[in-house]
């Protein structure tokens, strides 16, 4: 299965790696009819036919990108680990990810994953679900 990489700054490594977050325990996931990013503890998973639209996104600003997130103005959901660039994912019907149990759903995640590009392909060319 494709993984992505989550493309994590060096000045953030340890502050994300107190949280959980480290190579091995953050990527996505975009194959077999199933959309999946793991950020540490953090579980986002849903069907691809889900996935409304995808964008490519960035630069951010330092302070409102770093780490798991999520947006007061519209509830989306950020798993940040650079400033440079990334990928903001919409979703047909909001999803569950910073709060277990559905408790809080997010209409869109955005992802700084190290091939915004690939992952961008992943998400908007045709595939068999």
């Amino acid at each position: 299965m494709p993984r992505f990489a989550f493309d994590i700054d060096p000045v953030w490594r340890t502050p994300l790696g107190v949280l959980g977050v480290r190579p091995d325990s953050a990527f996505v996931i975009a194959e077999k009819g199933e959309f999946v990013v793991r950020f540490g503890p953090w579980l986002l998973r849903t069907p691809l036919s889900n996935v409304l639209d995808a964008t490519l996104t960035g630069p951010y600003s330092p302070w409102k990108v770093f780490g798991p997130r999520m947006s007061l103005t519209d509830r989306g959901v950020s798993f940040g680990t650079n400033a440079r660039r990334g990928v903001c994912v919409r979703f047909r019907t909001p999803v569950s990810a910073l709060a277990p149990g559905g408790f809080l759903t997010h209409p869109g995640a955005t992802l700084t994953v190290s091939d915004p590009e690939g992952l961008m392909r992943a998400l908007t060319e045709p595939r068999n679900a």
